[in-house]
């Protein structure tokens, strides 16, 4: 089973309708002791870095996600949550990605950015299994994750960025999975089959 954690700052109904597509069973919660029966975990994510913060601390999450040993994945928000720090409300995060979030450059063509963009592949990722490198999906953020050593796949707008990362069992991507259509059903359903 896959736990979704409801902390208030997620898109839950969206995820949860995309899972149903995917065949995969799944549970949302607050509660790590719940959560900690679950054969994968998915953050998602929608808001501000400051506010999903505090709602991870104040539903005893922070250290339960920090120490999680099975597949995780963190969407849009929840992906940024997983670096060291967030310049959004200059904030520190949960630290298990080195690196810092940063508010979209100002050549970006608009921010936030809202749209399609293709995804880059830079390594191979298990996420992105029978999924065409550069193929496009739905984006709607004005911060982002550095490129680096965790960077398995990039996309561009006012510069490039992190699309996925991937670091041991934690992995995130930057763009809505349940809202990018059937190559985005791929993608949690390559997930499911990870858990």
């Amino acid at each position: 089973m896959i736990g979704v954690v409801d902390y208030e700052a997620g898109n839950i109904s969206s995820i949860v309708n995309a899972l149903k597509a995917v065949g995969a069973t799944y549970c949302t919660s607050s509660n790590a002791e719940e959560l900690s029966t679950c054969r994968g975990i998915i953050l998602p994510g929608v808001g501000a870095a400051p506010g999903a913060m505090e709602s991870l601390r104040r539903h005893g999450l922070v250290d339960f996600l920090k120490s999680f040993d099975r597949p995780f994945l963190g969407i849009c928000l929840g992906m940024q949550v997983l670096f060291e720090y967030s310049e959004e409300g200059e904030i520190p995060c949960l630290g298990i990605i080195p690196g810092k979030v940063m508010k979209l450059g100002s050549s970006a063509e608009k921010i936030p950015h809202m749209g399609w963009n293709a995804v880059e592949q830079r390594q191979a990722c298990p996420l992105m299994k029978g999924i065409a490198d550069g193929t496009y999906f739905y984006f709607a953020h004005s911060y982002s994750a550095p490129v680096s050593a965790s960077t398995t796949g990039v996309t561009r707008c006012g510069g490039e960025f992190s699309a996925i990362v991937n670091r041991g069992n934690y992995s995130g991507v930057q763009f809505h999975p349940e809202k990018s259509g059937r190559d985005g059903l791929q993608v949690l359903k390559n997930f499911s089959s990870l858990c």
